[in-house]
């Protein structure tokens, strides 16, 4: 089962971008070097070969990470209201009094600001979906059980 990922139509519009570069000329690209690199002699003892193909397999990786991320998207602006839904900006405090700010949704928005993002499918993200500001929310974690508090919400870009 894939999980839906919030994405903004420019960031949707630059990772489908990097897609079809990836599939089109990036193939070409690491196979030309495959082929460079087999001409030089034996294969098992080529770092140039083994190289190649270690690129080869990080960008087929890539490839399917961004297929699936694509195909499981949900593109639009921004959800708007006074709950915490992917693509919202989010500013929380924990039990010690730490407050962070960060974008619920995907890595890929990349929001300015130097704002952190937390996907809506990790802990942290579930716990969060559907609070109020001023509402608590408990979430287990590998490092333990934590507690935030939402100080504030806001719409990516706003």
């Amino acid at each position: 089962m894939s999980d839906t990922v919030w994405l903004s139509q420019s960031a949707y519009d630059r990772l489908s971008a990097e897609l079809a570069d990836l599939t089109t000329h990036g193939r070409a690209r690491a196979s030309k070097a495959i082929e460079v690199a087999r001409s030089h002699g034996d294969l098992s003892e080529n770092a140039e070969y083994d190289s190649a193909k270690e690129e080869q397999g990080k960008m087929e990786a890539r490839i399917r990470q961004l297929t699936d991320m694509l195909r499981d998207a949900q593109v639009g602006e921004a959800p708007q209201g006074d709950a915490v839904a992917a693509g919202m900006v989010v500013t929380a405090v924990d039990a010690d009094g730490d407050a962070d700010t960060f974008l619920v949704g995907s890595r890929e928005d990349r929001p300015a600001g130097g704002i952190g993002v937390v996907s809506a499918n990790s802990p942290l993200g579930k716990a969060l979906l559907g609070a109020k500001v001023g509402e608590s929310r408990s979430y287990s974690a590998p490092a333990g059980e934590f507690k935030v508090t939402v100080t504030a919400i806001r719409p990516l870009g706003n």
